[in-house]
């Protein structure tokens, strides 16, 4: 999710916290459990200072290892640790368990995204990704945001949040079964379909549908059970050439190929450089795919330039590869 919705999860963890009497009964308890829900809300989302590197790492490893069990098992320690020292007559034992709950929720919720998490590390590299709910919802936060302000006028925060959550609890079953409802709609259109990928977008009755089949890669939209292919790409084996050699060894091709489950590939001639670009085919926004991969490979195969990430026009790909081609 969105770190606006993680802020306004914690703070009402930070209301349902009141249900533990030994936190609604001690101002420093709560306090400090107040204070750790919300950090811990947000710190497995740390790994966005990765794009300070580069994309080709951020992609590689956002929502890895901080998402991984490991980590929900160590952030709620070490923020809890230092919370007590700040706030040393907060009870330890009650301010770690609604930190770890806090923590854990975060790692949770994100599985249910396009994007995903590796929250099986160490025990499977494999991105979890349920694909239900967009990464951020606005109904989601809409009902945070309207139970706090019940909170604030004046209403009992546990029964609130309580109320809060069962509430999304259902709607997390109805976006399951528009999802599968949105499936069997692809495969109807597409019936010989291999692969199926179906996006939440930030509408609640469309999704995006990306599907394969042997021949074909195909990229729509679903409006309800109301599915439009607008696109429709032969499936080219890629080939075994010495330029596309030395660019899928670049890091950041392998980040894209690491990411993207479903994409193209096209090859050019710039000059005496060869171009390979990967495209994704989940994001197609405004007949634009803008999502992609590409290295500029010379005579000698050595990667002159390359990058990967969200670029909405070919100017600002070029200033991006910091590449101008020969007049």
């Amino acid at each position: 999710m969105d770190t606006g919705t993680h802020v306004v999860m914690g703070m009402a963890l930070g209301g349902l916290a009141l249900a533990d009497p030994v936190v609604a009964g001690d101002t420093s308890t709560w306090s400090a459990v107040a204070a750790g829900v919300l950090i811990g809300s947000l710190i497995p989302d740390i790994d966005t200072v990765l794009k300070l590197r580069n994309n080709a790492v951020y992609i590689r490893h956002h929502r890895g290892i901080t998402h991984s069990i490991p980590a929900v098992l160590l952030w709620p320690l070490v923020i809890s640790i230092v919370l007590s020292f700040l706030i040393p007559e907060a009870a330890f034992i009650h301010l770690w368990a609604w930190t770890f709950l806090a923590v854990f929720l975060h790692v949770f919720v994100d599985i249910f995204n396009a994007y995903g998490t590796q929250a099986l590390r160490p025990f499977s590299q494999m991105w979890v990704a349920i694909g239900v709910i967009n990464t951020f919802d606005p109904i989601i936060f809409g009902l945070h945001v309207v139970a706090l302000l019940t909170w604030w006028l004046g209403a009992d925060p546990v029964v609130t949040v309580l109320i809060l959550y069962v509430v999304i609890f259902f709607y997390y079953l109805l976006r399951f079964a528009t999802k599968s409802a949105v499936k069997q709609a692809v495969l109807h259109t597409v019936p010989n379909a291999t692969e199926v990928i179906i996006a939440p977008t930030i509408r609640f009755f469309q999704w995006r549908v990306a599907a394969s089949s042997e021949t074909h890669h195909y990229v729509g939209r679903a409006y309800g059970r109301s599915i439009t292919i607008y696109d429709r790409f032969e499936r080219v084996p890629m080939p075994d050439s010495p330029q596309i050699k030395a660019a899928m060894k670049d890091e950041n091709i392998k980040a894209f190929v690491s990411f993207s489950s479903i994409y193209r590939w096209s090859v050019a001639n710039i000059g005496d450089l060869c171009e390979v670009r990967l495209i994704d085919l989940r994001y197609r926004s405004k007949g634009y795919y803008p999502f992609v991969a590409v290295a500029h490979v010379d005579e000698e195969m050595n990667i002159v330039n390359s990058y990967t990430g969200w670029i909405f026009s070919e100017d600002k790909l070029m200033k991006k590869l910091k590449f101008v081609p020969n007049s």
